[in-house]
């Protein structure tokens, strides 16, 4: 995908109360934080809002209709990933139903010096309706898996991101990478 930026964010995981101060005094002077919205993490339950949330985030970043038909292999792969629990994902919810998700898929590599345990994640799936975004939601799902992360010992999250996205992701703490390269061998 063109356009698409890869970040890390390395070494100690800080909790989400820890987001500089400055970004979140000033969510919370302009009511962003803490609007009444639930922030939750997805259970096997809600299996049915995971798919849903996924398949409408992945029709909005690639600017298909609506109506769009995705192949039932890409669903039901989705599905079994989603049941396998390798993952965590934080769902905001309204009362209309699901506003914003936001996935960290978690990966176990070789152990290095800076990486001892080899426990690495990838944050993905990352989206907020139009209706609610600059809100602050994508910075709290976030913040909340950040936390997930550290407590599983994870230390490190890598993340691809577009333009738009680049923003926030900055303030969280998350910094462009010199060390990756990517090859998409099917290509």
């Amino acid at each position: 995908m063109g356009g698409v930026l890869q970040f890390h964010l390395s070494g100690e995981i800080a909790p989400v109360e820890e987001i500089p101060v400055m970004v979140r005094r000033e969510w919370e002077d302009r009511g962003m934080i803490g609007t009444g919205i639930e922030y939750r993490i997805a259970s096997e339950e809600d299996m049915d809002l995971l798919l849903d949330s996924r398949l409408e985030m992945l029709r909005a970043v690639n600017d298909l209709p609506q109506n769009y038909e995705f192949d039932s292999v890409l669903v039901e792969e989705s599905r079994a990933y989603f049941a396998a629990g390798e993952q965590t994902t934080v769902l905001a919810l309204e009362q209309e139903g699901v506003i914003g998700c936001a996935t960290l898929c978690y990966i176990r590599m070789m152990p290095t010096f800076s990486h001892p345990t080899g426990k690495r994640a990838h944050l993905m799936n990352v989206y907020t309706k139009q209706q609610y975004r600059r809100q602050g939601i994508a910075a709290r799902m976030v913040g909340m898996l950040v936390r997930e992360a550290g407590s599983r010992g994870v230390t490190e999250i890598s993340l691809d991101t577009t333009r738009w996205g680049r923003p926030l992701y900055e303030k969280l703490g998350f910094a462009a990478s010199q060390e990756c390269m990517v090859l998409n061998p099917g290509e």
